[in-house]
């Protein structure tokens, strides 16, 4: 499957998770920055609130490229190239300090003093734009999980096979549209994967808050 871009992945997403439709109970989260163009659709075409929840890949040093682990409020997670590059405990609370920075930088610019939902209780829709390694959305899953949700749905319109069945342990379901093989990398399933900038995940969110402030007050 080849989506056009990230909004069509999210309307094609949108209709596999049709049971959840105007549920008072459901919310959806987008991983910023990809993850949120897919998540706004999915919660327009579920009559759903949209939030974000912002996650940050820690990078090996002097490899920024390639991630080792990643953060999302208060939660590390280490993948195995951690140990296997034998990063050190003090590098490692290093730069997760600094990402932890950047996080919260993040989260002040995409809410615009907007107070996160509350997730107790809720059922959580956890939506990115794909899934490769799956060490943001295990550490975002977790993160969720510390709000006590009544359930949790990872949902993606690409992944590979491995990481999608994996990451089964941490969530009530995962909704993987593909799963091809060979994977390679979440881009080479999209014709469009221009990146999305921290300007369009703000006018995402305010564009969301604003419908759902509209549909509470009709």
């Amino acid at each position: 499957m080849l989506f056009r871009d990230r909004r069509d992945a999210g309307r094609i997403l949108g209709e596999r998770l049709r049971r959840f439709a105007g549920r008072p109970d459901a919310i959806v989260l987008g991983l910023p920055r990809g993850g949120v163009e897919v998540a706004y659709e999915v919660a327009g075409a579920l009559d759903l609130p949209l939030d974000v929840l912002v996650v940050r890949k820690l990078g090996v040093p002097g490899h920024e490229e390639l991630a080792f682990g990643a953060i999302a409020q208060g939660v590390l997670v280490l993948d195995e190239i951690a140990g296997a590059l034998t990063i050190s405990e003090d590098t490692v609370h290093r730069i997760a300090s600094r990402e932890t920075q950047e996080l919260e930088r993040r989260e002040r610019v995409f809410r615009e003093g907007r107070a996160a939902h509350d997730l107790r209780g809720r059922f959580v829709l956890l939506v990115d734009d794909g899934l490769a390694t799956g060490s943001t959305m295990r550490a975002a899953a977790r993160a969720v999980r510390a709000h006590a949700p009544a359930g949790l749905v990872i949902a993606v319109p690409v992944a590979a096979p491995s990481t999608c069945a994996e990451l089964g342990s941490e969530a009530d379901e995962v909704v993987c549209l593909a799963t091809p093989e060979p994977f390679h990398a979440v881009g080479q399933w999209y014709q469009d994967f221009t990146q999305t900038s921290d300007e369009e995940v703000r006018k995402l969110l305010a564009a969301a808050f604003q419908r759902e402030s509209g549909e509470r007050e009709g």
